[in-house]
């Protein structure tokens, strides 16, 4: 049984041109299913989609048409049982490490009583138990990241959404945490969609790969490297790390012609 299921999803707004009405289609039809625990990759070219697609499930923006459900609930808001960590962290400057944990659990209405042990295990989950009382000026952008993971997690989401989470980082902090993904999935086993321009880390990371050209699926691609990940560099040296990544590479060039997404609006 599927745990996400997007069904016909589209998304498409109105502006204004030189003067005249457009309409532009940011998705168009897009249908795939999630099991529980399984991670899952959207890739594709910038502006094909990934980031709109990422948002409707979570909540944050609303399809024109078609259908989300989380667990067999619709979605049409956002919810606690789904969970986002950004491409930026947007830790609230003023708090520290814990303080921004805690304030998501009080949103979700966690005793006080239990916000210090709550927020100090998310903490150590991401192994920054020592920089509970650090605010993010005193943080790196890993760090931060981390904290954004950490409080995304807090509030014990059956799904955790990730919008290019690394793409900032450099690559020795990329593949930290990376793994730091890999390990917490293999503890926790959530539901896990992200959105990379990055191939080895679609491969490295996902199940399946979606693979997204000007708003629709142009393919899904199952990715059969065993699990546990937990040797990056020996697995992007194997011959199936290599072929799926080349799959994928093709998938993305070969992408068929499609109308024009900007239209003349009726």
């Amino acid at each position: 049984m599927s745990h996400v299921q997007l069904n016909r999803i589209s998304k498409s707004f109105s502006l204004r041109v030189d003067g005249k009405p457009q309409t532009i289609h940011a998705l168009r039809d897009v249908s795939f299913e999630i099991a529980q625990g399984e991670i899952v990759a959207l890739a594709g070219p910038s502006g094909c989609g990934k980031t709109t697609c990422l948002r409707i499930i979570m909540g944050l923006e609303t399809a024109t048409s078609g259908e989300i459900t989380v667990g067999g609930r619709r979605v049409s808001g956002c919810g606690h049982d789904r969970g986002m960590v950004f491409q930026h962290a947007e830790l609230l400057p003023w708090k520290t490490a814990a303080e921004n944990i805690k304030f998501a659990l009080a949103a979700k209405g966690v005793a006080s009583s239990e916000l210090d042990a709550m927020a100090a295990r998310y903490l150590e989950l991401v192994n920054l138990g020592h920089a509970a009382n650090r605010r993010p000026h005193q943080l790196s952008g890993g760090m931060r990241q981390r904290i954004g993971i950490a409080r995304a997690l807090a509030i014990d989401p059956e799904v955790l959404l990730m919008d290019e989470p690394f793409g900032a980082l450099d690559s020795q902090t990329r593949e930290t945490l990376q793994m730091e993904v890999l390990s917490i999935h293999q503890r926790t086993r959530k539901t896990v969609i992200f959105v990379t321009h990055d191939l080895d880390e679609a491969v490295l990371l996902a199940d399946r790969v979606v693979v997204m050209s000007q708003g629709s699926v142009q393919e899904i691609i199952s990715v059969d490297v065993p699990r546990p990940r937990e040797d990056i560099r020996a697995i992007i040296a194997s011959t199936e790390f290599m072929t799926k990544r080349a799959r994928i590479w093709s998938a993305l060039h070969d992408a068929k012609p499609r109308p024009p997404i900007l239209e003349s609006a009726a």
